[in-house]
């Protein structure tokens, strides 16, 4: 059987941290800011640790090779 491919969009929008946890952008912030709080969009600002169930499912099929 060939080898898992790592998806493309995947390795741009997921990083996983030393620990394997899966650290992703926030959510929110593609447009519609003037409906957004001041508050809301500083909170918005870097990036999150992904949820155990997220992570597991990013981690089997959209990076397997652990990009």
């Amino acid at each position: 059987m060939s080898k898992m491919k790592t998806k493309s969009g995947a390795k741009k929008r997921f990083k996983l941290t030393a620990t394997g946890k899966v650290k992703a952008g926030q959510t929110g912030k593609r447009h519609g800011m003037i409906k957004r709080t001041p508050k809301q969009i500083r909170d918005k600002r870097g990036t999150v640790v992904l949820a155990p169930a997220d992570a597991k499912v990013v981690k089997k099929k959209f990076l397997p090779n652990g990009l």
